[in-house]
């Protein structure tokens, strides 16, 4: 990490807008034990980062875990050695999943849809196991409002992915602490820390429809800055009133 004391008022920032989150979002009580995926990029990192620095100011105590799960027959592996270096380093618990996904159970999904659903039931068996009641992901502000996009475009519904979401009639949660903060925000946080930069070797990369909409969003930011933001600030702002009856 950078020795550079002149950054350390970023980082406090981006970590302040990460406790508003989760104090807006309800997303942590105390007692609560959280499971974070980390997938070797810096918004994961910057998530874990973030929330390991809260964990020591908020008025409650919360206890932190993270995973790294390995698709075998996937040409795409992280560094697991930085990241488990990277844990040491903040007193977490780090763990390794292995598993396997078969492209062939089901040919009408996409196949990042078949690896992330295979991703997530490896982190629910694992959270389970460690009694974490609380997932935690990396998605931003911009992931949020680019999956509102995605909905909208190709499935016909106005839907995203929450800062905070129930999943088996409430057992556990999933939540998004950096759901306040922009993609610029973690890059730049993610240089100021020398997060080692994510090597991409996945062979259905390509095959997304995700860039086409970030660049669908720089061009709505030319014509109007606050484009992204008005767009998350939209979604609990829904004027029914006006809108067609379904």
């Amino acid at each position: 990490m950078k020795k550079n004391e002149n950054y350390n008022w970023y980082l406090i920032r981006i970590q302040r807008k990460t406790g508003k989150a989760i104090e807006k979002y309800d997303m942590l009580h105390g007692g609560d034990r959280v499971l974070c995926g980390l997938s070797g990029g810096k918004d994961s990192l910057v998530m874990l980062h973030s929330l390991y620095h809260i964990s020591r100011s908020f008025p409650f105590k919360f206890g932190i875990e993270a995973v790294y799960v390995d698709i075998e027959n996937i040409e795409y592996h992280a560094d697991v050695e930085f990241l488990s270096d990277f844990c040491k380093s903040i007193n977490v618990p780090f763990h390794v999943v292995k598993a396997h996904v078969n492209f062939e159970t089901d040919r009408r999904k996409q196949p990042c849809f078949l690896c992330s659903w295979n991703r997530r039931k490896s982190m629910f068996s694992l959270a389970r196991e460690l009694k974490c009641n609380k997932i935690a992901f990396g998605h931003h502000k911009d992931d949020i409002v680019e999956t509102l996009l995605l909905n909208m475009t190709f499935q016909g519904s106005i839907s995203t992915m929450p800062p905070k979401l129930n999943i088996f009639k409430g057992e556990m949660q999933i939540i998004r602490p950096l759901a306040l903060v922009t993609d610029e925000e973690t890059k730049r946080y993610a240089a100021i820390c020398d997060f080692r930069p994510e090597v991409k070797k996945c062979p259905y990369d390509k095959e997304t429809k995700r860039k086409s909409v970030r660049d669908l969003l720089e061009n709505l930011e030319k014509i109007y800055p606050k484009a992204k933001s008005n767009i998350y600030n939209s979604l609990s702002n829904i004027q029914e009133e006006y809108l067609p009856e379904s």
